[in-house]
């Protein structure tokens, strides 16, 4: 069997593992009070387990051993490794509540680590500014800064039921193409057991009352380190995926376009929490989640849309390219797409928003109106996938 079919194989392996294990894990976290307390910034109005991630990475790791014994690939394994001390790290920050600063330094370290370990880094900007290889004064500096940041963009995406898992489904089956088309197969073997690990805990968190739990800061920095490691195989100067530059296609543009929405929402909620006097980590409602959230869309209409706008800027790069657009072009053309919705479509809206006394004005009215008549919480459908979700079988107690 080719290893690109047999990469489905090892998705199916990491969705039965998730879905059968995910009773057990939330009757744990259930036990042990391991749960998200409803607070100011919080969605939600009752407690929800928050093991989500380890949901996730035990069905990752059923599939991984699986295709280790097929692929004899050891990258696989310290894979799996760093993602169980990720998920350890966010597990910790769930029950202990770590200061920001301190997770911060310890982020730092582990993507240090992680450059001799892996034997990654960001040093070859393939051709982009008409840039090769770059120098480890360059790429370490590099590394650690965007490692960090795409760790930290994941975390803070996971605010509405669906969004993270969603998003990370879109994620991982982008760098499962771009692995497949550069024959990278373990990696692109990693990317698909990562989509169907997701995929029942999308189901359970979106649909579920009583099955329900949240990915947690286990799951979304697992997650985001990850992402951050797919980033470093493709951007590092003996990556396989150095081919797509020989198609004219920026691996740079493609893997910014791949992480757009929640690296450009991050640098925006951060960079106002400063110019407001506050730490870039303190905690508000100024993601553009928030923003849908307050035109009344549901959670799942919200994570659609979100990344349906992240998607539609890898779109819009690869027709760029397929018109003729030089690497350099497609570098600003993510750039742009990627400010004009994450910073210029928030702020008019959010301007919206706030006009009439904080009533909105007609514009935003009538997009709120617009989603209340879609709430799809409210039909027969929704009711029926919450009954499967909340069965038995499937954690619902």
């Amino acid at each position: 069997m080719e290893h690109s079919g047999l990469s489905f194989v090892f998705l199916a392996v990491a969705f039965l593992a998730t879905l059968l294990l995910y009773p057990g894990i939330l009757s744990v976290a259930r036990k042990q009070n391991i749960v998200d307390n409803p607070g100011a910034r919080k969605l939600q109005r009752v407690p929800v387990p928050v093991l989500g991630g380890l949901a996730v990475l035990f069905g990752m790791g059923i599939a991984g051993v699986a295709a280790y014994a097929v692929l004899q690939d050891w990258i696989i394994y310290k894979i799996l490794l760093l993602l169980v001390l990720m998920l350890l790290l966010g597990l910790w920050d769930d029950v202990r509540d770590v200061s920001a600063s301190l997770r911060f330094v310890l982020e730092i370290l582990i993507v240090w680590a992680i450059i001799p370990i892996f034997g990654l880094r960001i040093n070859d900007f393939h051709g982009l500014w008409g840039l090769y290889a770059v120098s480890d004064t360059v790429s370490i500096p590099l590394t650690i800064i965007a490692g960090v940041g795409i760790m930290n963009a994941v975390n803070m995406i996971d605010g509405v039921d669906g969004y993270c898992s969603t998003y990370g489904i879109m994620a991982c089956s982008v760098f499962a193409v771009i692995f497949s088309l550069s024959g990278d197969t373990a990696w692109m073997v990693m990317a698909m057991i990562t989509v169907g690990a997701l995929i029942p805990f999308f189901f359970h968190n979106v649909f579920g009352e009583k099955s329900k739990m949240f990915f947690g800061d286990n799951g979304s920095l697992m997650l985001g380190t990850l992402l951050a490691l797919f980033t470093f195989r493709v951007l590092c100067s003996d990556s396989p995926c150095s081919g797509l530059e020989g198609s004219g296609l920026s691996p740079v543009a493609l893997t910014l376009a791949t992480l757009a929405v929640p690296v450009f929402d991050t640098l925006k909620v951060m960079v106002f929490r400063m110019v407001r006097g506050v730490s870039p980590f303190h905690p508000d409602k100024t993601h553009f989640h928030h923003l849908f959230i307050s035109m009344q869309l549901s959670h799942l209409f919200t994570s659609a849309i979100i990344v349906s706008i992240n998607m539609l800027i890898i779109g819009l790069l690869l027709l760029g390219w397929k018109l003729g657009a030089s690497i350099d072009l497609q570098f600003y053309l993510v750039v742009l797409l990627a400010l004009l919705f994450t910073w210029g479509f928030y702020f008019f809206m959010d301007g919206e928003r706030r006009k009439n006394g904080g009533e909105g004005s007609a514009l935003f009215q009538r997009w709120s109106e617009i989603a209340r008549k879609h709430n799809f919480t409210i039909t027969r459908t929704w009711l029926l996938l919450r009954g499967i979700a909340d069965s038995p079988l499937l954690g619902g107690k």
